[in-house]
């Protein structure tokens, strides 16, 4: 896992690469969230105040560069 701090808020950024899932964290408090399809390989996670607090990408390196995605350097977990 990778967490990147930007001011005052904290995003992680977790890729599994079993499930070859990255998702993008943007809110680490506790809530209730509904997750949201957008389309087959993207979820939108929604906490409170109809804000999005999570974006799973589904079959992530079939869309994505893994290694160019942002100039990162990001943890592979293994579940």
């Amino acid at each position: 896992m990778y967490s990147m701090v930007s001011g005052r808020s904290e995003m992680n950024i977790i890729y599994n690469d079993k499930t070859d899932l990255l998702y993008f964290r943007l809110d680490e408090k506790e809530q209730t969230i509904i997750n949201k399809r957008i389309s087959d390989d993207l979820v939108l996670d929604i906490g409170e105040g109809n804000k999005i607090v999570g974006i799973e990408i589904l079959d992530a390196s079939k869309h994505l560069n893994l290694d160019k995605i942002l100039p990162i350097k990001y943890q592979i977990t293994k579940t």
